[in-house]
């Protein structure tokens, strides 16, 4: 099992950045592909950002494309979101994910609790 929290959120003005990490814990964590989901008030759970087991392969939603990067370090048992140019529209709770890579996304098996970001216009 592997168990995940969240931190780096905050309040931060259009066009400026915040980094998101992700501690686990378990001895499992580097045979996990790993991402980032957010979930915006009234909306559906959409993904963000994956990453392979290795950091080879990284899928990006288009929404976030060119603004975003996801890594990972599994020396360290964490996964970062580093997001820059945020928009008000970034708004949401992040979570983070360890799970299987299918279709260019992350299906997500462990979850974070979530850590909140806010981007004011």
């Amino acid at each position: 099992q592997v168990q995940l929290v969240e931190s780096g959120g905050g309040l931060v003005q259009a066009g400026g950045s915040l980094r998101l990490s992700c501690a686990a814990s378990g001895r499992t964590f580097s045979s996990y592909a790993m991402g980032w989901f957010r979930q915006a008030p009234g909306k559906e759970r959409e993904f963000v950002a994956a990453i392979s087991w290795s950091g080879g392969v990284k899928y990006y939603a288009d929404s976030v494309k060119g603004r975003f990067t996801i890594s990972r370090d599994n020396a360290k048992n964490s996964v970062y979101l580093r997001m820059n140019s945020l928009k008000p529209e970034d708004t949401a709770v992040y979570y983070c994910a360890a799970g299987d890579l299918y279709k260019q996304v992350l299906v997500g098996r462990h979850w974070g609790q979530g850590t909140q970001v806010t981007v004011s216009s």
